[in-house]
């Protein structure tokens, strides 16, 4: 079953269940699976990837690329350590979300799926479309960057671009979605609407752990656009705590960028007013998120917070990054623009543990 968190309507999980709720709000399942043991295994198969959590997912291995277990390195001059989120079959996190919702996908039997995106969530769903033989539309930003573009067009995928906002792109997706101005309709594979992409995104949380013995670092620094990796760590982190696999949830930290910050500008970061649009970090370039009430709500949960990285401070994370050889997007580098910015403030102390993802690959032009 799906249910909607603000009214508690509830829907059937098929192919012809609604991707919102009647009252415009996000649904998710109305189950956490969790495993029977309340104790790590002594060993996980991570040839199985993400399925290696399976306990956690409820979601058939359907669809696979391999993805998963990035690594966790050392990142000295940051006094941190990163998770290698680029190391992926299409170059982000995003194929974290793809794999379960297309997985989802195919369980239900769908045979079109529809995504908006300005080009990593496109690229993953596309990606895992084709290899599950499953048709796939993905609406872009006229102006996103043809390297990626180029990518998703490769994989088959019918590519609409559409002028203006990141919102109109996803109204145009919508309407699609529906059946309006001419199109054919189809299940949507949104990576800040459909729960299974969440339930992807929360395998980050479990490898982190896993990686490091079953423990959890104090606090945890993402990119902050849709919230798709942010809320999807958030539930990872809480099912493994409720599960008794770890003892608590780390402090979740959140880059945004200056022209598109809504939740830091909720939080009372007074300071994006009277700054230039970081329009570089085209990845979290979000005004108005999906699931913008939960990501305040796991905020609070776990004494987090949000603020905003403006383009100057963008680029110098990521010239520092490529010279320290992380070869990241733009995106990336509002995570540890951010961090320094959070020492400074002293939201996070110098003795605290931190891990910062790095979420997409420099790699694609």
């Amino acid at each position: 079953m799906l249910t909607c968190g603000d009214c508690g309507r509830t829907y059937a999980d098929d192919a012809d269940a609604p991707w919102r709720c009647d009252c415009g709000h996000p649904l998710d399942y109305d189950t956490r699976p969790l495993p029977e043991a309340d104790h790590p295994p002594a060993h996980l198969d991570r040839d199985r990837g993400l399925w290696a959590f399976e306990p956690f997912l409820d979601t058939e291995r359907a669809v696979t690329l391999g993805e998963g277990w990035t690594p966790l390195v050392d990142a000295p001059e940051w006094d941190t350590r990163f998770k290698l989120e680029s190391i992926f079959p299409t170059g982000s996190f995003k194929d974290r979300g793809a794999a379960l919702t297309v997985s989802r996908a195919a369980e239900l039997g769908v045979d079109r799926v529809l995504e908006d995106s300005s080009g990593n969530a496109g690229l993953a769903i596309a990606t895992y479309a084709a290899r599950a033989g499953i048709d796939a539309e993905i609406y872009v930003p006229a102006d996103a960057k043809p390297g990626k573009l180029r990518a998703i067009e490769r994989t088959g995928a019918d590519v609409v671009r559409v002028e203006g906002s990141r919102g109109d792109v996803t109204d145009a997706c919508v309407e699609a979605v529906e059946g309006g101005a001419g199109g054919a309709g189809g299940w949507y594979a949104s990576h800040a609407w459909n729960p299974a992409f969440f339930r992807g995104t929360a395998t980050f949380a479990f490898e982190l752990a896993a990686q490091r013995d079953w423990t959890v670092p104090d606090a945890v620094v993402t990119p902050l656009g849709h919230g798709t990796l942010f809320l999807g760590a958030y539930r990872g982190f809480r099912a493994l705590r409720d599960a008794g696999w770890t003892d608590s949830i780390p402090r979740l930290l959140g880059a945004q960028a200056t022209g598109a910050a809504p939740v830091a500008d909720a939080l009372g970061d007074d300071s994006t007013a009277d700054r230039p649009a970081n329009d570089g970090a085209d990845g979290i370039q979000i005004r108005e998120p999906a699931r913008f009430g939960q990501i305040l709500d796991a905020i609070e949960a776990t004494d987090g917070d949000a603020l905003a990285v403006g383009p100057d401070a963008t680029e110098r994370e990521h010239d520092r990054l490529a010279r320290a050889g992380f070869h990241v997007e733009p995106t990336c580098a509002t995570a540890t623009a951010a961090l320094a910015e959070y020492r400074d403030q002293g939201v996070v102390a110098p003795e605290d543990d931190v891990a910062v993802a790095l979420t997409g690959t420099g790699l694609k032009g």
